[in-house]
């Protein structure tokens, strides 16, 4: 795992005290990069919504409340898709998590894994596979589908989709919770062995199969360097609390599902459940980037 602003990676199996205490070293050296603050939202006795300037405060809430395997709200930017995700590390997923992302989310459910993962794994993004002349030769819909349009990006995180074998039909909480655990405890087993590319494929194609019901988002080379988007945002948040980039979340849409959840509600949101909530500027700055 990469190490962030000197930081080292936490162990994700390690006791919930330890890696407390070693995350909180990352937690007294954040405030020294901040140099501006952003409005944030506060309830007041008489329930208004008032200005709170705690940036460094709401980033280290979120880090510490994500090392525990708690979930974190992550709003890229109004300048992108002005999405909000509910993020929780997959390695703590549970049917529970997974009927929250579902219920109260009510976009798509997807498996953000960082680019050593994708590595690792050796997962091609699907925008590759769909153009590659042999495809195409023998399947020529896949080049009249090609992506090549997107608004808001110049490609797309995807990557293949997956069930665990153990699963039914790969659809109910508990199989994605079951599918989404276990890839997370399975990277952190792989990378904390050092196992070798060709046996971490082995295994996991020992217990995953594909296509699935857990779509899978690939970081792009460089992370935040390179791409700002729900992906690397959501690896970014796993990396700072000291564990392996593997995220499952959702984008959380309007009740009526015609557009994304408006910022305002999804802080209202975020205060009802006490969930720390953050933007994509937000971690760029935790990651020592942007102005």
């Amino acid at each position: 795992m990469l190490p962030i602003l000197g930081v080292q990676p936490l162990d994700a199996r390690s006791s919930s005290s330890s890696r407390v205490g070693r995350t909180s070293c990352y937690l007294r050296s954040i405030g020294n990069l901040w140099g501006r603050n952003v409005t944030l939202f506060s309830r007041t006795s008489g329930g208004r919504l008032m200005d709170a300037t705690s940036e460094p405060d709401q980033v280290a809430l979120a880090v510490d409340a994500f090392s525990k395997g708690k979930p974190v709200m992550v709003f890229d930017s109004s300048f992108r898709e002005s999405e909000t995700d509910l993020l929780w590390p997959a390695q703590y997923a549970s049917p529970d998590v997974i009927r929250k992302l579902r219920q109260d989310c009510g976009g798509l459910l997807f498996l953000a894994i960082g680019e050593e993962i994708g590595n690792m794994f050796d997962l091609p993004w699907l925008q590759d596979i769909h153009v590659h002349p042999a495809l195409t030769t023998l399947h020529p819909v896949l080049d009249l589908l090609k992506t090549n349009d997107l608004q808001y990006d110049t490609r797309s995180a995807f990557t293949l989709s997956i069930n665990h074998r153990e699963t039914y039909t790969g659809i109910t909480d508990r199989d994605r919770a079951l599918t989404t655990r276990r890839f997370g405890e399975l990277c952190d087993e792989l990378m904390e062995s050092n196992t070798s590319p060709e046996k971490a494929r082995k295994a996991l194609g020992n217990e995953f199969r594909t296509p699935g019901h857990i779509p899978v988002c690939r970081e792009a080379p460089g992370g935040l360097t390179a791409r700002q988007g729900h992906t690397e945002l959501a690896v970014s948040i796993a990396r700072l609390a000291g564990l392996r980039p593997c995220t499952i979340g959702a984008e959380m849409l309007q009740p009526d599902g015609d557009g994304a959840l408006p910022v305002e509600e999804a802080r209202i949101y975020a205060m009802r459940h006490s969930i720390p909530m953050l933007t994509g500027d937000d971690l760029l700055k935790a990651n020592g980037l942007g102005n």
